[in-house]
């Protein structure tokens, strides 16, 4: 496993943001009450964790002037 020369900015990669968030929202779901989790449609918990999912590869395609070398 070879890391990528600007890994150190890897936090400022959308791909990696918005991977986070789709793990933050995921993880936040586990763990919310069920009587929270009823005000809130699962399907769209799943939708926005797809879109973040496609957002981060379209955020790796992009170019990113703040993470150039």
């Amino acid at each position: 496993v070879k890391l990528i020369a600007n890994w150190r900015k890897a936090y400022k990669m959308l791909s990696v943001q918005a991977m986070a968030l789709a793990t933050a929202i995921q993880g936040t779901w586990a763990v919310l009450p069920d009587d929270m989790k009823t005000t809130i449609p699962p399907q769209a918990v799943q939708w926005i964790t797809m879109g973040l999912l496609v957002f981060g590869i379209v955020g790796r395609l992009v170019a990113q002037p703040k993470v150039q070398p």
